[in-house]
């Protein structure tokens, strides 16, 4: 073991476990983490005297315990600048770098415009700008980076950190994005799929606070899903969980571009049903343009998008005689279209599966919105954060 790493022993194992406490809980009394710990009292003081000294850790002020005469009580938390997290949303159309601090709480986030599917190039060369000019605009000393996290719109073998690219993403066959960009930025970096960077964010951040069994579906250009059960993410065997966008819907459907017919992404992407709509008209329309179509009651596009939410029902019911999970978050250009999308959604799912595993279950729109991939990339990195303190 080199001189730079430090020994596995009891007492690191206690720095570990009070920093995961103060991850999962924002603020603790001494007493608390003593309990959620189950380490004595003299040990807690003495991990929160260390890392009250080296800065990794502070003390505030309970303020909500009503009125008091006296010092108010004083809790723990995370110090917010003692360590930041970047994360990088690949998109087909975009990519985008955030910048957060170490709770979590974005601090620069900048987007630049660009079609990547045929180039990895210029993708991951905008991505290296991007962090960067991230860095540099807001002084954050490099060293107190704990590092990247990279979110794709394709599936990843998080095992292997492989792209699963073929007829997604076509020019990043063969390619290892997130070792690239480790040795461009010389900053560690994970990989994730674009759903599952999804369900991350909107766990620790968004509408799945809490939540131990929850679904992400993302619907944009590609559908898919993220899963977390009993509190762990559901990857599968190769890493490939979760795509929800290539359960058959239509057997005699269209061509996908997974080989099959009728998945759910050939009537339920954004992309599709653009695609559909402009078969029947003289001026064609965009995805940009489906929220002011829904919003003037257009026929056609209130019909295309009832039929993608009955579609998207059918799928999940699947996934929730399965998984049994208490939320659905939906995600994803769709999730405008409100109750024109998720009423014949709901329904679809009611009549699809046993009222025993629906009846509670709740089914919301995104907290989080277009941001969901870029934060639960950086809460990617934030997870490694006892370990890595």
């Amino acid at each position: 073991m080199s001189s730079a790493e430090p020994p596995v022993n009891l007492w690191n194992l206690g720095r570990v476990r009070v920093l995961h406490a103060l991850t999962e809980t924002a603020r603790l009394s001494r007493t608390d983490l003593a309990q959620r710990t189950g380490l004595a009292r003299a040990t807690v003081g003495s991990v929160v005297f260390d890392l009250l000294a080296t800065g990794v850790i502070e003390e505030v002020a309970d303020t909500g315990t009503g009125a008091r005469t006296g010092r108010p009580p004083q809790l723990l938390r995370l110090r917010p600048d003692a360590a930041y997290a970047l994360g990088v949303d690949v998109a087909h159309d975009h990519v985008r770098v955030m910048l957060t601090d170490l709770l979590g709480t974005p601090l620069w986030d900048a987007t630049q415009p660009l079609a990547v599917d045929n180039q990895p190039g210029p993708g991951l060369n905008a991505a290296v700008r991007l962090i960067d000019r991230g860095i540099a605009e807001i002084g954050v000393d490099r060293e107190k980076v704990l590092g990247v996290g990279l979110g794709i719109a394709c599936p990843v073998d998080g095992l292997r950190g492989e792209l699963h690219a073929e007829n997604i993403m076509p020019g990043w066959v063969g390619v290892r994005p997130a070792h690239e960009l480790s040795e461009r930025t010389g900053l560690a970096v994970r990989i994730i799929n674009d759903a599952n960077a999804g369900v991350l964010a909107e766990r620790r951040f968004g509408a799945a606070r809490d939540c131990l069994n929850v679904v992400y579906l993302r619907l944009a250009v590609g559908i898919g899903a993220g899963v977390v059960c009993d509190g762990r993410m559901l990857l599968g065997g190769d890493g490939l969980a979760g795509e929800l966008g290539h359960v058959t819907v239509h057997p005699f459907g269209a061509m996908c571009r997974c080989g099959s017919r009728g998945c759910l992404e050939t009537v339920a992407s954004p992309a599709a049903i653009v695609d559909l709509l402009n078969r029947g008209r003289s001026a064609e329309v965009s995805v940009a343009d489906l929220g002011d179509l829904v919003r003037d009651e257009d026929p056609g596009a209130l019909r295309m998008i009832e039929d993608a939410g009955e579609a998207v029902g059918r799928a999940l019911a699947s996934a929730v005689l399965l998984l049994n999970p208490e939320l659905i978050v939906v995600g994803g250009d769709l999730v405008a279209a409100g109750d024109v999308l998720f009423t014949p959604l709901r329904k679809a799912l009611g009549r699809h599966t046993m009222r025993s595993l629906h009846r509670r279950l709740r089914i919301v729109p995104s907290a989080l919105g277009d941001s969901a991939g870029v934060r639960g990339a950086a809460a990617l990195v934030l997870d490694t954060v006892p370990e890595r303190l």
